[in-house]
């Protein structure tokens, strides 16, 4: 069986993303072959093609897809052709078909589309483990989230207000603001037009805030440390601007005697018994209603290179599916 699939020699712009048909062999051992419906965009894709992660080269881009089982290799016994399946952080899922570890294929509840489980997969696992094992977000707390806009901010949002938070989200433009307060935030700062700092400090009485979510990194690492109450923990978890500088001890013991923290969904979700708990909270926040998932963006994968280049543009909401 051929397949097109978007394949890259070298990392850099968009446009060394490229397709190529191959021949799809049967799968191996321990594998399922998956007809893919819908395949997620996560920032991660970014930051492997453009070579701020290093990557063994030719590689497959992409990290989560939703479809279903087409085939089944020996020795899997859990799941059966037919079966809806998602997964998150396997490379090579911009494909319309393809090969997988069935250790890593969770199956998709009733009641949630394939087009839901794959822009959401990551993103939700995501905020489940920041907001409920980086730093256990308890009901009262205010918490302030960088990106509120993006696909991961728009649930952290929602999430964090099911558990009790007073979340604040750091967006861009009145619009994105006023949108950042229908999906869980209680309040919205404007960082084109205001001092975050400042915001933050009156919003909790001078004190700041226990926790920063910050996936922007270099350029917005001196606005989270001034955010910070004592004790507070700075969460580290992107670097759209590039990577936070180092950080110096004395700087946490200066700044009030902080935490700081560089997590990783791998980390997370490496365990099989870890995976399906997180993806688990993220399929229950969604079928119970307390999440729901803004697709803003369906494109054919044809267009992945326009689509990453608008990512990276910041010129997104929501999540971004491609439809192979």
């Amino acid at each position: 069986m051929k397949v097109d699939r978007v394949i890259m020699a070298q990392q850099g712009a968009p446009d060394v993303m490229q397709f190529e048909t191959v021949e799809l062999p049967p799968p191996g051992e321990g594998e399922v072959q998956i007809h893919q419906s819908a395949i997620g965009l996560n920032y991660m894709d970014v930051y492997q093609r453009s070579g701020h992660y290093p990557m063994e080269l030719p590689s497959v881009l992409g990290l989560e897809a939703a479809g279903e089982i087409s085939a089944v290799g020996a020795g899997v016994a859990n799941l059966s052709v037919g079966d809806r399946v998602v997964y998150g952080g396997v490379l090579g899922a911009y494909t319309s078909r393809r090969n997988a570890s069935a250790a890593r294929m969770l199956r998709i509840p009733n009641g949630i589309s394939d087009d839901i489980a794959a822009a959401s997969m990551m993103k939700g696992m995501t905020v489940e483990y920041l907001l409920e094992r980086t730093y256990k977000v308890k009901p009262g707390d205010k918490v302030l989230f960088f990106a509120a806009s993006g696909g991961v901010g728009q649930i952290a949002g929602q999430w964090g207000k099911h558990l009790g938070a007073e979340m604040i989200g750091v967006t861009s433009g009145p619009e994105n603001c006023r949108r950042a307060l229908d999906l869980g935030y209680a309040h919205a700062i404007d960082r084109k037009s205001e001092d975050i700092a400042a915001r933050v400090k009156e919003i909790t009485g001078g004190i700041g805030v226990p926790v920063v979510y910050d996936s922007i990194g270099k350029a917005t690492f001196e606005t989270s440390i001034a955010c910070l109450a004592t004790y507070g923990m700075f969460v580290s978890f992107g670097a759209t601007t590039g990577e936070a500088p180092a950080v110096a001890p004395s700087l946490l013991q200066k700044a009030g005697s902080l935490y700081f923290t560089r997590p990783t969904l791998a980390n997370y979700v490496g365990p099989r018994a870890d995976l399906e708990h997180s993806a688990g909270r993220v399929f229950d926040m969604i079928l119970g209603g307390q999440v729901a998932v803004n697709i803003s963006q369906r494109r054919p994968l044809s267009e992945v290179a326009a689509a990453h280049a608008d990512l990276e543009a910041g010129v997104t909401t929501g999540s971004t599916i491609f439809l192979p």
